[in-house]
């Protein structure tokens, strides 16, 4: 049974919403997420970081901002064989879709984006869902990723347009929605999502929830992360998010956006075996397993396997919500590269505290 999708939820509709009292919360989460989806079926989804660290970006939570001192250790871009290895080590661990990740401002078109398109090719032919996050992309090559077999394309919002400007200075909220706009223009899904925990409101958690769910059509995947504050980053001092803000988190946004898949994703390791089951009866229905999401700890495969059998669920199989994309090989593709220079904006305002990280960095 379908629902009607509704795509002009206010900011106070929804903080009223966040704030019912929590069983009646979880039984209409609950109750919707039934109507939607088989609520014993979560997809899993192997995170991977193609390119690690080096980052110019300011963004308060990441510990991949150059500009912050966090005992990362940058890597040049996988090769292709890299890739291909652990997407087959992946994949028998139960996983349905890849997602790599580059610690990349923007998608810059020549042989490293190259490389970029030829382990989507390699990895939709294993016949798993492929995703990436890259960064802000054009037209053009969100064309060229698509023809490549590329299933879906994660670019988070990470918080409400209010609150971005107190988070990250380098780059503007508008860009994010005009890279989501950029993939819409093709066959390629949208994961887009957020991060509670930075000491945003519940105004701004809210606020974020009306920008996604205002998108017609509403994101496919939105991935919910719990701040994981890493020593060096802005953010260090931050508490972690209790687990009924999850819990309500991953509520909230199941009722206001039935039909996409809602991803339980960064800070799992602080949460009990009890609180992740909440969450799948809230309305989660997919995770990110390995030891890693980018840099940040994560749950054991394992561990993970062993709750989905105490709690009778099945992972979810490749290419259930849409078909599987054709792969266009390099010499038939009908995209080239167009050596854009997008004018990718530079808000340019000072955050204090990513100001003070950046200078203890140094120190």
């Amino acid at each position: 049974m379908s629902m009607i999708t509704k795509h002009n939820w206010t900011k106070e509709e929804i903080i009223s919403i966040y704030n019912k009292p929590l069983m009646d919360l979880l039984y209409e989460a609950a109750t919707i997420h039934r109507l939607q989806h088989d609520p014993n079926v979560v997809q899993v989804s192997t995170l991977l970081s193609i390119k690690t660290g080096g980052c110019p970006e300011d963004c308060g939570y990441c510990p991949q901002a150059a500009r912050y001192n966090t005992g990362v250790e940058g890597n040049d871009l996988m090769t292709v064989s890299q890739v291909k290895a652990q997407a087959l080590r992946a994949k028998s661990n139960g996983s349905s879709r890849v997602c790599m990740g580059a610690a990349w401002r923007n998608v810059k078109d020549g042989e490293e984006f190259d490389q970029v398109l030829e382990m989507v090719r390699t990895i939709n032919k294993l016949d798993m869902e492929v995703c990436c996050t890259l960064g802000m992309l054009t037209e053009n090559q969100a064309q060229r990723l698509a023809e490549a077999g590329l299933y879906a394309y994660n670019h988070n919002l990470d918080t409400s347009e209010e609150y971005y400007k107190d988070v990250i200075s380098t780059r503007g909220f508008e860009d994010r929605l005009q890279t989501i706009e950029n993939v819409r223009k093709t066959n390629v899904t949208v994961c887009s999502g957020g991060i509670i925990g930075m000491g945003e409101s519940i105004e701004d958690r809210a606020g974020m929830l009306v920008a996604l769910s205002t998108l017609n059509p509403q994101p496919e995947s939105v991935p919910i992360n719990a701040l994981v504050a890493v020593e060096g980053t802005p953010m260090e001092e931050e508490k972690p998010v209790e687990i009924w803000e999850m819990i309500r988190m991953v509520a909230t946004t199941r009722i206001v956006m039935p039909e996409t898949q809602v991803r339980l994703s960064a800070g799992r390791t602080n949460m009990s075996r009890e609180g992740q089951a909440m969450c799948f009866f809230a309305g989660a229905n997919s995770i990110f397993a390995g030891d890693k999401l980018l840099t940040t700890p994560n749950p054991d495969v394992n561990e993970d396997m062993k709750m989905f059998e105490t709690l009778g669920m099945t992972a979810q199989k490749p290419f259930i919500k849409i078909m599987q994309p054709k792969t266009v090989e390099a010499v038939d593709s009908q995209f080239v590269q167009l050596g854009e220079k997008p004018k990718w904006s530079r808000p340019g305002h000072t955050i204090e505290r990513n100001v003070e990280a950046s200078i203890k960095s140094k120190i």
